[in-house]
Parts: C-alpha cells; structure tokens; sequence
C-alpha cells in the first residue's frame, strides 16, 4: 500500500448505534437503567458480604471479587456510550481508546480465571467436604484472586502493544459501540496475522485451559452428587454450586459467540448484539443469580433491606416530627 494511502490516526469515530437514529433517546435510556441497577446490585451484595460475619466464606470472597469485575466492566464502556448517545459525539482519542480496549480485555481475561478459581471452590466443597477448610484457606483465596487479576491484566499487553504501533487506513470509524479489538483490527493495515497468532495462543491460555478446567470440575462435581442416595442431599449439593454453572454458561456462551466464531460467520452487528450481553446483562443479571439461588445471600440482603428501611422510616418520621411538631 503506499505511503499516501496511511493516515497518523490521532482519534476515532465510534458509529455505535448511529444506524438507529430515531432510538438514541430510548437507548440512553435503557443503558443508563442497566448500567445503575448493575452498579447497585454488585454494590450491595459487596457491602452486604463484607457486613454480614456469616457469609465470610471462600465462595463469598471470590463472589466480592466477581462483582467488583462486573462494577470495572460497565464502567468502562458503559459511561462513554451513554456520553455519545445523550450527546451525539462520537469522537474517542486514540489513546482513550488503546486504553479501554487494554482494560476492557483485561476485565474479561479476569473473569475467565476468577470463575474458574469458584469452580475450584464448588469442586472442592462436593468431592471432598471434610477437607474444604484445610485446602481452601485464607492464603489459598487470595493467592487464587491475585493470580485471576494478575494473569486477566498481563495477558493483553501484546495486543494492545502492537496495535499501539500498528497504520490505520483511511477510515476512522469504528463499527462499535466501544473501542473493542475485532473493531480495531478491521481498521488496520499494517498487518493484522501477528495479532491474530497472539490471539490464538492467548485464547487457549486464557479461555480454552481454564474452560477445560472449569468442565473438568463440573464433570467431578455432577459425578459426586449422581453418588448422594438421597433426593434432598442431592438437590442441595446441586444448589451450592448452580448460580456459577448459570453465570459460566453465560459467560462462555456470549464471550465465544464473540470472538471464537469463523471469520466467515462474523458480523460486526451480531458482534455488537453479543458484547451487549455480556457487559451490560451479564453484570446487571450476576447479583440476581446469585441473590435469588443462594439462601444465605438472600437472607443477609433481606436483613439489609430491612435495616435500610427502618433507617429510613425512622429519619422520615423523624422529619414529619420536625415539621408538624407531632408524631404522625
């Protein structure tokens, strides 16, 4: 390509949902709703885990973790698309946006291993009960969390690094509603195949080992509980571990439709609809999952729910008592 066909590309144009012209409003409002009640949510169940001496388990300390994820993946995406939807500018920095597309694939690099850090957990609470306190101590945890975190945000440096360096062609639209890697890659012409042998064996560490990690404890765990002779004894050891089958099931299903599919079968708009799910239903879904299935979180936020209600009861009447001199 010649050199007159390269452009320094110093800012981007995010198309996001222009070709829905007429639904900007609508779609301003709909993500800011998900976007405050998934922020809501994770909060609550953060500060009702951290509040709650009950709940001050491993399966809790990761769930703290997960949800503090899902509080990093809406907000940084989530923030900027409602800026663009409420103000029609689309114009994001070339930087700004290296930078999100870094920590956007660091949150999910993240959640990959987190989640499979809690199918540990689950497995080793199943198959082997007597022992869970000893394998699964305090130490053990953190050196879990730390690992997730610390593998989800070293793994893209090379993508971002290349792409970083890398000639964009004319065009400076991103068929997106954030900076997201396919999005960018489509857009460069320096040659995108280093890229796409990184993300190959970046896929397989970061989503293939542990996807086979998390199958191969699930494979222990059904066996286990298929072994409890009693239909009771079954269905509890099934209900401590279903709300994280049905978050990984979420997980896998959308982030694979993304960025595992044939190119041949891939459609910047069914992209689109797919990342949708996973950072803005996902998070907003997470703390219902995990509040609905899980008896002892349901319990402590009931019991929160109802502090904060008699708090508030108690300030208001305390207000009508300051206006009208009487208690009502």
């Amino acid at each position: 390509m010649n050199e007159t066909n390269l452009t320094e590309v110093t800012e981007f144009t995010i198309l996001g949902f222009s070709d829905l012209p007429e639904m900007q409003l609508l779609l301003f409002l709909v993500f800011l709703i998900i976007y405050l009640m998934s922020m809501m949510g994770n909060l609550l169940i953060i500060s009702t885990v951290c509040s709650e001496p009950r709940l001050q388990t491993p399966m809790f300390f990761f769930l703290i973790n997960l949800s503090f994820l899902e509080i990093c993946y809406v907000t940084i995406t989530v923030p900027k698309l409602l800026a663009m939807l409420i103000t029609q500018y689309k114009i994001i920095s070339f930087t700004q946006c290296i930078t999100q597309m870094y920590l956007f694939l660091s949150c999910t690099g993240t959640e990959f291993y987190l989640l499979t850090s809690m199918a540990y957990d689950r497995y080793v609470a199943i198959c082997n009960p007597l022992r869970y306190t000893i394998i699964m101590n305090r130490k053990v945890c953190i050196a879990l969390a730390i690992v997730s975190w610390m593998i989800g945000f070293l793994n893209p440096v090379p993508h971002t690094l290349i792409l970083s360096q890398s000639s964009f062609c004319s065009s400076n639209e991103i068929n997106h509603f954030f900076c997201d890697i396919t999005a960018l890659m489509a857009l460069s012409c320096s040659g995108t195949s280093v890229i796409e042998i990184i993300n190959y064996i970046a896929g397989s560490l970061l989503a293939f080992i542990p996807f086979t990690l998390t199958v191969s404890s699930y494979v222990y765990i059904i066996s286990a509980i298929l072994k409890i002779r009693s239909a009771k004894g079954r269905q509890k050891a099934f209900s401590t571990c279903s709300s994280h089958l049905t978050v990984v099931l979420l997980f896998y299903g959308t982030t694979f439709g993304v960025y595992m599919r044939p190119k041949s079968a891939s459609s910047m708009d069914v992209n689109k609809l797919l990342t949708v799910v996973y950072i803005t239903a996902i998070p907003l879904l997470n703390p219902l999952i995990y509040s609905l299935r899980n008896k002892e979180l349901k319990g402590a936020l009931w019991k929160a729910s109802r502090i904060v209600e008699s708090y508030v009861s108690s300030r208001f009447n305390k207000m009508l008592h300051a206006i009208f001199g009487t208690r009502p």
